[in-house]
């Protein structure tokens, strides 16, 4: 047995322990305090230094307010901003109308951009629509006379002017002329390819960035208007419905074109062929620009002696958006000889009876679900020789 003291002696050691091990927690305890201030305190720091920092990096980025006489207008879109020096930066006009054509945009970025659509109808501008013409051409347009003529005089909010040519042409228009600065960026095109008709998507896209473009016409270097601005302008305005040819062929210019491999998204029954000069609504031109599916199947099968550009826009329009397409042309051309290409118009067939018998051939057709014997609006295959017998013809003939 122990003693009494033995038992007083673990009592004591006992009793020290404790007090020791006691230290030691408050110790611990203290010291974790101590280190959840110090870390507190970095984070408060760091999360209050942020928004400064941010506020700092965007002043520094930001141009400096710019002022008006007698009203104080900050700018963040400057012509003096670095930042803004190409147009790069937000703001409402830039956005609905580009302020120049250039730009480095891929087809696939452009495409993307000019298929957007906005989901709000109402316009935050005041908005009157516009007919875009898109000039497709192998070089200079021998009619620019003749075109400059025709809108000399006219609203330039109601019309805007695109030119699509190989990379190679440079054509320098005056600064007077309606054609100045109006190039798109340009690919080479080579006919019977589908680089026609990615030079159709592309005079789209362009235009489809102005938001006042609601009509979009494909023209080429030999056609000519017939009628004079304020009639074309009523007629394409006041249509329901777009104009592109697209029709079914039996023959071997048509079906004989069709590719087993474009099965099952394009069937032998789907197959249309059509005028390549179109004449379309905003709202097709946004289905157009941004279709994929249907265009690769005729980039990857629609090969030398089909035409993609006879094919692919009757066939998707007539498959997708028939409701929306009158299913005929408003360029005149004179298939009366027969063969693979249309006559073509020289300086002796110039007359006032040749631009009559062009207007009022006999033809009727349907507007707006209503009989009319205008038709053609443009007409196409004229020899440049043309255009001096072309200039001299009367204004109260032409109407301009």
């Amino acid at each position: 047995m122990r003693g009494r003291g033995e038992k007083d002696e673990l009592v004591i050691k006992d009793s020290s322990i404790g007090l020791v091990r006691l230290l030691f927690v408050l110790i611990l305890f203290v010291i974790g305090i101590i280190i959840g201030l110090i870390s507190s305190s970095h984070i408060d720091r760091y999360f209050t230094s942020q928004p400064n920092n941010f506020y700092m990096n965007y002043v520094s980025a930001a141009p400096a307010p710019s002022y008006t006489t007698g009203i104080a207008k900050t700018s963040i879109c400057s012509t003096e901003s670095i930042i803004c020096k190409n147009d790069d930066c937000l703001s409402m006009e830039s956005f609905k109308k580009p302020k120049n054509l250039t730009h480095k945009m891929t087809d696939n970025e452009l495409f993307w951009r000019a298929s957007l659509v906005p989901e709000k109808p109402e316009y935050p501008f005041e908005r009157v629509p516009k007919v875009a013409f898109m000039f497709l051409t192998r070089g200079p347009i021998p009619f620019l006379p003749f075109w400059e003529r025709f809108f000399r005089g006219q609203d330039v909010n109601k019309y805007s002017i695109y030119v699509h040519m190989n990379p190679g042409v440079q054509l320098k228009f005056p600064n007077s002329s309606v054609f100045y600065k109006r190039q798109i960026p340009s690919q080479d095109v080579k006919w019977g390819t589908v680089t026609l008709v990615d030079a159709e998507r592309r005079l789209l896209g362009n235009a489809l960035l102005d938001f006042s473009n609601e009509r979009f016409v494909l023209l080429s270097e030999s056609c000519i208007p017939i009628y004079n601005f304020p009639t074309i302008y009523k007629y394409l305005i006041g249509s329901t419905y777009s104009f592109l040819d697209s029709y079914d062929d039996p023959s071997r210019y048509g079906r004989g074109r069709y590719s087993r491999r474009m099965k099952p998204d394009i069937k032998l029954r789907d197959w249309r062929k059509g005028s390549q000069w179109f004449e379309i609504h905003r709202t097709l031109a946004v289905k157009i620009v941004s279709d994929t599916r249907y265009y690769n199947l005729f980039k990857w099968y629609c090969l030398p002696s089909c035409y993609p550009d006879e094919h692919y826009l009757p066939t998707f329009v007539n498959m997708f958006h028939g409701n929306l397409n009158a299913n005929r042309t408003i360029t005149y051309v004179d298939w009366s000889l027969g063969g693979p290409h249309p006559a073509s118009f020289q300086a002796e067939d110039i007359t006032e009876n040749l631009m009559q018998h062009i207007r009022n051939n006999g033809t009727t057709c349907s507007y707006n679900g209503e009989k009319t014997s205008i038709c053609f609006l443009f007409a196409r295959k004229f020899n440049p020789n043309a255009l001096g017998p072309l200039l001299r013809l009367p204004s109260t003939l032409l109407g301009f």
